[in-house]
């Protein structure tokens, strides 16, 4: 009753889209278009001024009351700079790749829903530019999309670091985005649909899991109930923007800027930047949508039955999209840069597994709430999927540590050996009847006997 009250328009289905309009499609798609604009300004704002907090600096404060139009400054200072373009590039390709990785981070925001049905100059819509039944996997499509962008600015740029940034890049997206489509599964599972308007839908209630006589009461939060697999998008979010920890296809400290070494601070470099943060917008706002319920107010916010009508979900929803960037913000002034072996062991060696372990055990979960299916017969199932992985894995252990003691003995052979013989492995001593000098003007005399 009261989820009536709160919402009496209901939340928007894939029906309600598709009838909108021209003129309101838009408007829609130019208030995203500003948005992520003045986000990115107001965002590189916002870094600049918490990292200068937490290192005890001002940070920017001439340009602009508290530094505002700082990011003004900068943006029109690379709009307006000179730009360079080294003669040995491959021009469509270098000119193009900005373009590439701009564009896509644009698009992804069209499936983000800011808010429920509202009126917009007499007509009823959605606060949402489109959706779709797979929805989700746009993001996942765009991205895939936008990380040819890095790969070809490091092979057109024909400089050695912008190629291995962008191979670096290739490497990492695949990893990290296998990771991050399969810490949707679980999502898609409980929701029972790829469309990020009936997702958030799905968050309003979180309903009961009956047991028999017994009836759990369960969040709404995909993030609480499905916590494991937001830990895991949390991470993968950071590795798929290349933010930092996992910032190694720009590595300034080993590849000077990586994949856009050859583009000087021009209007290429800004669109770099802006499909950064656009990408980071993105990630958040699709953190917010599938894991902390989207545009819906939090308890105990949600207590007001006016809470999730009109246009005061969008406020929620914008609260939420800062929390999520401060997060941004902190990780990078708090950890450092790790290796690339330790980047790719984490992604296939810890995330992936441990993914896939979990949405076995939600597959088992959901098949127990299937009316009318045998809980016995899944659960003999389960287990027997899980002694078979232990049994796999403690094998391949077995191996690795046979592996790891070999070679600790290699090891340690080679101690002994040198223990026993302190000349071994040295450098070689140069002979003693090479040619010297002599006299004040340095000339030299060859010793008898020598050829």
């Amino acid at each position: 009753m009261r989820a009536l009250l709160a919402d009496p328009a209901g939340a928007p289905t894939l029906a309600d889209f598709g009838k909108d309009p021209l003129w309101i499609s838009i408007i829609k798609a130019l208030f995203i278009f500003v948005f992520l604009m003045l986000g990115v300004l107001f965002g590189v704002w916002t870094e600049r001024k918490l990292i200068s907090r937490m290192q005890h600096r001002y940070g920017p404060n001439r340009a602009g009351k508290f530094g505002l139009l700082q990011s003004v400054a900068d943006g029109l200072k690379m709009g307006l700079k000179e730009d360079i373009l080294p003669r040995t590039v491959d021009k469509v390709v270098y000119i193009l790749a900005p373009i590439i990785i701009a564009v896509p981070a644009f698009l992804s925001y069209s499936i983000i829903p800011f808010g429920p049905m509202v009126s917009m100059f007499g007509v009823r819509t959605p606060l949402q530019l489109t959706d779709l039944p797979v929805a989700v996997l746009v993001v996942l499509a765009m991205a895939s999309i936008g990380v040819y962008g890095i790969v070809l600015a490091g092979w057109g740029s024909r400089s050695p670091y912008a190629v291995l940034g962008g191979l670096r890049s290739t490497a990492q997206v695949i990893s990290y985005e296998i990771a991050m489509g399969l810490s949707f599964v679980a999502v898609f599972l409980f929701a029972g649909t790829l469309s990020t308007s009936e997702i958030v839908a799905k968050q309003a209630s979180g309903g009961t899991w009956d047991l028999g006589s017994i009836s759990i009461p369960l969040p709404s939060w995909y993030a609480i109930l499905l916590i494991p697999s937001f830990l895991i998008y949390v991470i993968t979010m950071l590795g798929e923007t290349n933010r930092v920890p996992f910032d190694l296809p720009e590595g300034e400290g080993e590849l000077v800027g990586g994949f856009h070494t050859e583009y000087s601070s021009s209007l290429k470099f800004a669109m770099f930047m802006l499909a950064e943060y656009a990408n980071v917008f993105t990630v958040s706002g699709l953190c917010i949508t599938l894991f902390l319920g989207g545009w819906r107010a939090p308890w105990p916010i949600s207590l007001w039955d006016g809470a999730n009508v009109g246009w005061w979900p969008m406020l929620w929803f914008f609260v939420k999209l800062a929390l999520v960037f401060a997060f941004f913000i902190w990780v990078r002034a708090s950890l450092p840069r790790i290796r690339y072996d330790q980047l790719m062991a984490f992604g296939w060696k810890i995330l992936i597994p441990l993914n896939l372990a979990w949405i076995l055990v939600v597959a088992t979960v959901r098949a127990t709430r299937v009316e009318g299916a045998d809980k016995t017969l899944v659960m003999v199932i389960a287990a027997v999927v899980v002694v078979g992985c232990l049994a796999i894995y403690f094998r391949f252990d077995t191996v690795n540590q046979r592996r790891r003691e070999a070679r600790a003995a290699e090891v340690e052979a080679e101690f002994e050996r040198l223990r026993a013989e302190p000349t071994a492995g040295g450098f070689p001593v140069p002979a003693l009847d090479l040619p010297h000098y002599h006299g004040v003007n340095g000339r030299k005399e060859v010793p008898s006997g020598t050829n």
